[in-house]
């Protein structure tokens, strides 16, 4: 496997003309720069991470469509995820906002949710779970994830941790952006440090998630 050495510029440029011109014409006249800029960088990327965190799925780039009402065929970024237990995992990408990454879980059966807000609502758990999402929010990462509008059926609204009862999923994720590292090969090193520094609350989540 060849040796990650960041993302070219032709990536980012890739996904910024592809946002303008989502169409097959242009992926097909473009595929080149897709493989060699976007595909295999990511390749190399997520397969050298693979023995601290475990085998990679790289996203195929072609959207669903078939219940969307947006038609258009392309994903406009290029995502890859390590999991890490059911919808929980690791996440990184690249697209024409340069390179962002994630942990959390991103989906849940309602017996796991129910494990997760048991573990919430409990107060040494709970609090476990807010200095974890404290320090790392203090250190650059944003919570994020599908929230009810509501209380959760049997929390009252008034509870000390309300807030974090009404996620269906929960996320961190972390923007590098346009940030030079982006293009070179220490954002293996800047990847795997930051999954390494959000790997508490994925720690958190498995405890406490069991189904």
């Amino acid at each position: 496997m060849a040796e990650f050495s960041g993302f070219p510029e032709a990536a980012l440029d890739f996904y910024d003309d592809l946002e303008m011109d989502n169409t097959k014409s242009y992926w097909e006249a473009h595929r080149a720069t897709y493989d060699e800029a976007v595909a295999a960088p990511m390749k190399a990327l997520v397969g050298a991470l693979e023995p601290d965190f475990g085998t990679a799925k790289i996203f195929r780039p072609y959207r669903d469509v078939r219940f969307a009402k947006d038609k258009t065929p392309y994903k406009t970024h290029q995502g890859a995820y390590i999991a890490r237990g059911p919808s929980t995992g690791y996440y990184v990408q690249v697209g024409a906002a340069g390179v962002r990454v994630g942990v959390g879980f991103y989906d849940a059966s309602p017996d796991r949710l129910a494990e997760i807000r048991a573990a919430i609502d409990d107060d040494g758990h709970g609090a476990d779970l807010e200095s974890i999402l404290a320090a790392l929010t203090s250190a650059g990462w944003e919570l994020g994830g599908e929230q009810l509008k509501t209380s959760p059926r049997g929390y009252d609204v008034d509870h000390p941790r309300i807030a974090l009862l009404r996620h269906k999923s929960m996320t961190l994720g972390k923007n590098h952006g346009f940030a030079p590292v982006i293009h070179t090969p220490e954002l293996l090193d800047q990847v795997r440090a930051d999954w390494r520094e959000a790997t508490p609350f994925v720690d958190w989540v498995l405890a406490h998630a069991k189904s």
